[in-house]
């Protein structure tokens, strides 16, 4: 998921990544390459605080993946797909208390 930035700054990217899309943005830049194991995931990536929602929240891909019965990806797409229903569950539930509908409603 993407979200437009407060506008006026010209040097701000066009958007703000998070989720699933900053995620595999990460992955990308990172140069992992498929199949992988949890181990070369994490240490394939400089950090892996991932932001979950647009208020710059993140959620630890090392720690959560270190969760998951999985230990082997075959591609990039099983990893994002396996990822996803965690990273959707994290942003419902910060949305759901006071302060994450507050903090949805600041532009910062």
């Amino acid at each position: 998921m993407a979200a437009r930035p407060p506008q006026g700054d010209s040097g701000e990217p066009e958007s703000i990544e998070f989720g699933i899309a900053a995620l595999d943005a990460r992955l990308d830049r990172a140069g992992v390459r498929f199949p992988a194991t949890t181990e070369e995931l994490i240490e394939a990536m400089d950090d892996t605080d991932v932001p979950y929602d647009a208020a710059g929240n993140t959620l630890d891909v090392a720690a959560t993946l270190r969760e998951l019965p999985a230990e082997r990806f075959e591609s990039e797409r099983a990893l994002l797909n396996r990822l996803h229903p965690v990273f959707e569950e994290r942003r419902r539930s910060g949305a759901g208390s006071l302060l994450g509908r507050v903090r949805t409603l600041l532009p910062f």
